[in-house]
Parts: structure tokens; C-alpha cells; sequence
């Protein structure tokens, strides 16, 4: 049995670690985290893991402090003599920030694998990369798993005819995406240019595509703040749509996200559980759908050394 295989979490998602443990037939190893007074973290693996393969479960979403978690996790591993030790990220905070579009800032994903591997971690596991080039700032083994195989069976189960059914990626960004789950779906695709005029900030210029009397479907790696969601879904109405049903993977949903969402045409939102959502901002059209079974068997793969690019290309 996989006895050397052990699984902690980190305190940013620790229902979405549970899933993945259970997929694994594994209860999650005993860590003990504590905010101290003055706002500094204390790390203790409860139990023994020499000479174990160890797997850390935390998305790096805000605050801050959930990035600090588990780069104090990974260190507490390594000098506890673990075999191996992989940083396993459902969401990979500030991975919009991958390039130098300005002078005198950070890359600051480039940052964030440099501390993951600088603390000693030998892999990092993490899902639907906004920029799948951030694979690139790493020096070590990288893999990048994909939500579609879960969103498309919640797709599917919508039941929508794919003759009158269209994908709509909200921008450029996210035209490959939509495409490919069009091609898939056997969906009509249609594409939205947008300006972005400030951070968090955009509008639709144009609209490339037939949308009147379909069903559509837009698709994205994220919902942030809402505003490209809910303005590509707006354009569809006014264009004709039928009905309008968002679709992302990380539900970060932060400042205006809820309000607009639940003031929006959507009829329908789709998510993954890579970030824990709030009861606050859970909606009566809001689908959760799990990802922990897609985790689990990747890590099982990279345990048995086993080829994980094979599960999960689509």
C-alpha cells in the first residue's frame, strides 16, 4: 500500500484536500498551523514523515498569508527529511502577473515558482494556468492539469443541443480555451474583442460570431471581479442570445463579483472547488463541481512515476 505517500493542507482550502485524500482512499496527515498575536505563522508535521513522498495542498489565493503557509510547510518538510516533497497549487496566485508589461515592476509569478523552489519543493502541481508560460520560470518538474474533463460533464448534463448552442470566449485571451471545448462540444464559437482601459476595467468593442436564438456558453480559466463575464454575457443578450451560461475554474470572486453575477443575464454559473467559496458568495444559480478526483489521480501517477501528460491532454 502507499504507506510513503502522505498528504497535507495548508489552511487556504482544506475541504477540497479532504476530496483529494478520500479520492486517494488516504486521510490527510496531521500539521498543526498557528497565527500567532502578532501575525507570524508556526508549522509542526505531527507525525513522522522521514523518507515519505509528501504532497502540500494549498491554493495561493489572498490573503498573502496563504502564500507564506505553504512555503513555511514546505521548508518544515524538507528539514524533516522527506523524500520528496510537491507543492500542489489548485489556483497559482498572481499568476496574471507573468511578463514585464511596464518598467520598474515585478514578474511576479516568475517570484512565486522561485519561492516554492527555493524553499526546497522537487514539483509543483497546479490547475488551468492563466499563462501556461509560467511552466517555463520553473527549474523543476512543472504539471499543468485541466479542469475540462469535470466542466465538460457538467456541460454536457446541461443537455443543450450543439447545432444551436455557442461557445463565447469573453477576449483574446481566452479564445484557445473556448475553442477547444467548442471542437469538442460540436459548438459554434464566437470570440469578443474587449479594451481593457485599467485594471480590473474593460469593455466589449466587437463581436465576432452568431449568437441570435443560441444557447451560449462562455468560457474562462477565471471570474474575478465579474466585469469580462458579465459584459460578454450582456453583449450576448443584445445580440440575441437564448440563454447565457457562464463557465470558469476559479471562482476568485472578489470585490463586485457577487452583486454583478446576481444582477447579470446569467442564467447559470459553473465552477470548480479549486478555491474554497464563502456561503456569502454562493449563489442560487451557482454549480460547484469538484475537482479532487482529477488531483488524486495525478498524484497517484507522479507516486507510481507514472506519465501524467497522458491523462490529462485534450
Amino acid at each position: 500500500m502507499d504507506e510513503h505517500l502522505k498528504i497535507f493542507t495548508g489552511r487556504s482550502n482544506p475541504v477540497l484536500a479532504k476530496g483529494i485524500a478520500k479520492s486517494l482512499g488516504k486521510e490527510l496527515g496531521h500539521l498543526t498551523i498557528k497565527t500567532f498575536s502578532d501575525g507570524e505563522l508556526w508549522i509542526k508535521f505531527e507525525e513522522n514523515i522521514r523518507g515519505s513522498d509528501v504532497f502540500i495542498i494549498q491554493p495561493t489565493n489572498s490573503p498573502a498569508e496563504n502564500i507564506m503557509e505553504l512555503i513555511l510547510i514546505i521548508d518544515a518538510a524538507v528539514r524533516a527529511s522527506a523524500n520528496t516533497v510537491t507543492a500542489v497549487i489548485p489556483y497559482f496566485g498572481y499568476g496574471r502577473q507573468d511578463r514585464k508589461d511596464n518598467p520598474r515592476v515585478p514578474i511576479s509569478s516568475r517570484v512565486m515558482v522561485d519561492l516554492v523552489t527555493a524553499t526546497g519543493a522537487d514539483r509543483i502541481i497546479t490547475m488551468d494556468l492563466h499563462s501556461t508560460q509560467i511552466q517555463g520560470f520553473a527549474t523543476i518538474p512543472f504539471d499543468h492539469l485541466y479542469s475540462r474533463m469535470v466542466l465538460l460533464d457538467a456541460i454536457n448534463a446541461l443537455g443543450l443541443d450543439p447545432e444551436n448552442s455557442t461557445v463565447l470566449a469573453p477576449d483574446v485571451g481566452s479564445a484557445r480555451m473556448s475553442q477547444a471545448y467548442a471542437k469538442y462540444l460540436g459548438m459554434h464559437f464566437a470570440l469578443i474583442d474587449k479594451r481593457r482601459y485599467a485594471p480590473n476595467k474593460a469593455e466589449v468593442m466587437h463581436l465576432i460570431g452568431e449568437l441570435d436564438g443560441k444557447d451560449v456558453l462562455i468560457i474562462d480559466d477565471m471570474i474575478d471581479t465579474a466585469g469580462t463575464t458579465v459584459n460578454a454575457a450582456e453583449a450576448a443578450m443584445g445580440n440575441g442570445a437564448k440563454s447565457v451560461i457562464a463557465v470558469a475554474t476559479h471562482a476568485i470572486l472578489s470585490g463586485p463579483a457577487v452583486e454583478r453575477i446576481s444582477q447579470s443575464s446569467i442564467n447559470k454559473l459553473i465552477v470548480t472547488d479549486t478555491l474554497a467559496i464563502p456561503d456569502s458568495k454562493k449563489l442560487d444559480n451557482m454549480e460547484i463541481v469538484t475537482v479532487a478526483q482529477v488531483f488524486g489521480e495525478a498524484i497517484q501517477r507522479v507516486y507510481d512515476g507514472e506519465s501524467v501528460s497522458a491523462l490529462f491532454e485534450f
